[in-house]
């Protein structure tokens, strides 16, 4: 079963291990729509505070290390994809996760967002802010946040949708 609803899909990934829940819902989906599926990472200097008072040689090799965590991470999404049957491609971004988001889903005509949400207290989000959250309020496009095992719970629905009952 065809959808046209969504023709290219992005999944935020950071490589952690509840980005799986969020990656296997994206890749169902994709499935299911025939969509292409982008694995977005985005590399967050800024975040590492430490590294503004580093010299360049430092900055160099910690953005060395983010970029190889960034491709471990959308090699698994990209791994999961194959074995799906759907088109991947990853893109490795640096600079504030959620801005980099918005913009990628913008500028390539993104017809859904896929990430998940990492649990966070009330005084951290508040110190902090949340990457999905600030992706919720500010994107023009659908998203969707997976949070553990409401994954499940989504996919059982996409399947009683779609008639399979398997995907």
């Amino acid at each position: 079963m065809k959808s046209a609803i969504f023709k290219k899909i992005m999944v935020a990934t950071d490589g952690s291990e509840l980005v799986k829940q969020a990656v296997k819902s994206a890749v169902e989906i994709a499935k299911l729509s025939e969509a292409k599926l982008y694995a977005v990472h985005v590399i967050a200097m800024e975040s590492y505070s430490i590294i503004h008072s580093l010299d360049e040689k430092w900055k160099k090799t910690m953005k060395k290390q983010l970029t190889i965590k960034g491709e471990k991470a959308t090699d698994y999404v990209e791994n999961v994809g194959k074995a799906a049957n759907i088109d991947v491609e990853s893109v490795i971004l640096e600079g504030n996760p959620a801005n980099e988001i918005l913009d990628f889903a913008e500028n390539n005509d993104i017809d859904l967002i896929v990430m998940c949400t990492h649990e966070k207290t009330e005084l951290q989000r508040f110190l902090v802010g949340s990457v999905a959250e600030n992706v919720i309020r500010h994107s023009g496009k659908a998203v969707l946040v997976v949070k553990g095992e409401s994954a499940d719970l989504l996919l059982n629905a996409l399947l009683k949708l779609s008639g399979s009952k398997t995907l």
